[in-house]
Order: C-alpha cells, then structure tokens, then sequence
C-alpha cells in the first residue's frame, strides 16, 4: 500500500504544514503509544528534538498524545539522534522520538521513531501506524486514571558523552590535535565541543549558536565550505562537520579538502579489517555510494553490499546479515558495535583514532580511493509522475546504452523532500555529465508540461 505519513526516514514535511502539524504529531503520539503499550507496567517515552523553532509545537503535541494514551514522557531536549537510540535501551524506554528533519532547512521538520532496542522501526510497524492514523484512535484511550506523565530529564547530555568517548580505547587522547567542529546550529552544539575538549583536543567550535531559524543554514555537513575556510584560517588538524541532528559527519582534512561518508566508511572498514574486528568480511552502503569505493573494498579482498537509500535500510541488512560497518555516501556512517543508528560523533572518534594510531595528516590518513566520476542533479516537481513520460522513459534508455555496462544510473524520488534524485557515474567524466543533463532536461520538461 501507498504511505500518507511515513517516507525513508520517519515523517518529514514543511513544519505547520500537512503531515507535520501539531494534530498530527499527537495523533501520532496516541497511534505510537497504543502500538508500544505491553503488560502492566508504567510505559515510558523517551523524546528528543534538534533545534528548530517547530520543535516546541511538535514536542507539546507528542506529548499530548503519548500521554493520553497511557505513556510516560522522558523529555530529552536538543540531543542527537543517536543520543535518543541509546538513551531508548539505557533508560528501558517502550518507544524513543527524535523531532527532527536531519539536514532540510529550519521551516521542515519531522518525526523519527526508535523501538525499545534502539533501532528504527520496520516498514511494517510503520504502516500497521499508518493504519491506527487514519482511524478514530480516541476510543482505545487510556482512562481518566491511567493518564501518563511527562517530565525533563537532567543529566542526559553527559550520559551521551560518557557513551561517544568510551567507544575509544581508554588509553586513547586526542591531545595535540587541533580540530574545528562546525555543529551546524543543530542538535549536537553542546555534546560534541565537550566531548572532543575531554578527549584532550584543542577544539575550535563554529556555528553552535542556534536560534531555532539558522540550524543548517550555510553549515555542517552540507555546506562544508565554512568549516574548509576556518580549518584553513586557524591552521587546524582536522575539521568535522555534523547536521542538524548529528546521526551524519563529513571530514575536512587539514588542506580544506571534504572527505565524505564513502572515504569515511573505507577508513574504518579497512582499519578494523586489519585488527580482526570487522564483521561480514566487507560492509554496507547504499546505491549511491561511489563505484570507488566498492573497487577499493574489493581490492582488499572485502564486499561491499549495496542497499536502497536510507540508513534505516543500511541497519537491517547489517542486522540481517551479520556487518558491523555500514552507511552512506552523505555521512551516515553506521557502527553497530557502538550504536544501533548513524552517529556523526561517534564516527569522527573512529576517524581520530587512525589518524592518532598513524601518526600522519588527515589528508594522507583518510583519502582511500581516488573517486570515480559521479554527477548528482536534483529535480523540483510539485505533483505529477514525471518518471512515468515516455520522454523520460526514453532518455534513461539511451543513458543506460551510452554507459554501456560500464557505469551505473540511478534515478530515484527523494524520500524526504519533493525531488528526483538523477545520478550517474562512470570513468569517463564528459559522458556522465552529458548523461545527467540529458535526463534532467527530459525530466524538466514532462514536469512543466503536466
């Protein structure tokens, strides 16, 4: 069946606006607290959020919900995405929210679940939600008597800290390097200055000023150029990048250069593969990671599997079969020995740590594979299915003749935003470029003409 709600992470849309209003989110507060409720116990939410404007309406509305279903609400405040999954199983939550819309500007926002093992729930449970949605959820309430509370939490902040710096070997100090963290004004501006600094790095913090319009904005993880020009300015070792619920990270090496989630994920898989530790004799990515990395993985004798888009995807393959290192390309990095979802923190520790046990610059340390030629475009529509014209149709067909065998196509609706997603990629850099204009135009065009 067609989702109303749910898309590749969560529900996400323009905040006030249709799916995410605050009817909605306590709706999905009692659709949510009625799926989780087990046994007699006091059930308990556990609720964080980045820090949009949006997210005081969503937040009081969730609350509204779980509580009227019978829940007790743990409020978190801003804390990264994976502060939430590992707060869920710490604090023997039924169910964790994150209120956040990741990387899209400050005026989306939107609602992530966890289930009591920290991980994101199935494509199942989320349409068994759907379902409870679109129904009249009030008549399975809980009684005047059971009503649940909501409280705040103190002290979650710390625990999330302790958690990121105990994935380091006890014996490991950052001390002598240099590092910029940009915290994109998002979720992880207090965790992640904090925990670099008690690592015993000299930390230089930009954009950890959040005022609930300016998370993302010009910043983070994707739109790194701030962050290359103060790695620069300061003369720093290394610069991390975070979104604005910090589950993604890029590196910025200490020439400027931006190491992405692919170059980042070749890093760690190699490093453990050689202590032993790496699981599944390869690792996990999406579609959309670089034919790069899979030659270099390849070339060390490892796998890598790929998956739709979505770290929640990336998970349960890893799950499914055994990995322990998985992600993608736009720097969800997966590390299921730590977290049971992407950590931007957590990975830019592992990232330290090899350029710590090396000995040499970033730049020497973390560039792994020369990258094959890939073009990514992005097409706006507002309505219509223009991955359905003939012109469309037909233009992929040529791009995949053109290509020949010898590159890779991929053309996909954004999950999160109202986008078509063209990529290709191929050694030859001319063709992929010719290749992706070619599709856009067609697709621009059935657009305008629908």
């Amino acid at each position: 069946m067609s989702r109303r709600y749910f898309g590749t992470d969560g529900i996400r849309g323009r905040a006030n606006r249709l799916p995410m209003t605050a009817e909605v989110a306590m709706r999905v507060g009692m659709a949510v607290g009625m799926s989780f409720k087990r046994g007699s116990h006091r059930h308990r939410v556990v609720l964080g959020k980045d820090t949009r404007l949006s997210g005081y309406m969503i937040e009081n509305a969730m609350v509204a919900g779980f509580c009227a279903a019978g829940m007790d609400v743990f409020l978190l405040g801003p804390i990264p995405t994976p502060g939430v999954a590992m707060l869920v199983r710490s604090l023997r939550a039924d169910i964790g929210v994150m209120i956040s819309a990741s990387h899209n500007p400050y005026y989306d926002n939107g609602i992530k679940l966890f289930g009591p093992d920290g991980y994101k729930l199935s494509d199942e449970i989320e349409t068994r939600i759907e379902q409870l949605l679109d129904r009249d959820v009030d008549i399975a309430l809980a009684d005047a008597d059971g009503l649940g509370r909501a409280k705040r939490i103190d002290g979650v902040h710390d625990r999330y800290i302790e958690f990121a710096k105990r994935t380091l070997p006890r014996s490991m100090s950052l001390s002598g390097l240099r590092i910029v963290v940009d915290c994109a004004n998002g979720a992880g501006y207090k965790v992640a200055p904090a925990a670099l600094w008690e690592l015993g790095a000299e930390v230089i913090t930009i954009n950890n000023e959040p005022n609930g319009l300016n998370i993302n904005e010009d910043c983070g993880s994707t739109h790194p150029l701030g962050l290359s020009r103060k790695v620069h300015e300061v003369r720093a070792d290394i610069g991390i990048a975070l979104d604005g619920d910090a589950d993604r990270v890029v590196i910025v090496d200490e020439t400027g250069t931006v190491i992405d989630g692919d170059q980042i994920m070749a890093l760690i898989a190699e490093s453990w593969h050689r202590s032993g530790r790496l699981a599944g004799g390869g690792l996990v990515a999406t579609i959309m990671s670089n034919l790069g990395l899979e030659r270099y993985v390849g070339d060390l004798g490892l796998s890598l599997h790929r998956t739709k888009v979505g770290d929640r995807y990336v998970v349960e393959h890893m799950r499914a079969h055994g990995f322990n290192v998985g992600g993608e390309q736009s720097g969800h990095v997966v590390l299921s020995d730590f977290s049971t979802t992407g950590d931007g923190l957590v990975s830019a520790l592992q990232v330290l740590a090899c350029i710590k046990r090396a000995e040499r610059p970033a730049s020497e340390v973390c560039s792994k594979f020369e990258p094959v030629p890939q073009v990514l475009k992005n097409v706006r529509f507002s309505g219509g299915a223009p991955l359905e014209s003939k012109l469309v149709k037909s233009a992929i067909a040529d791009a995949n003749a053109r290509l020949g065998g010898k590159g890779r196509l991929v053309i996909r609706p954004s999950g999160t935003e109202p986008l078509i997603r063209v990529m290709a990629e191929a050694d030859d850099k001319t063709l992929v470029e010719q290749v992706v204009d070619d599709i856009v135009g067609a697709i621009s065009d059935a657009r305008d003409a629908a």
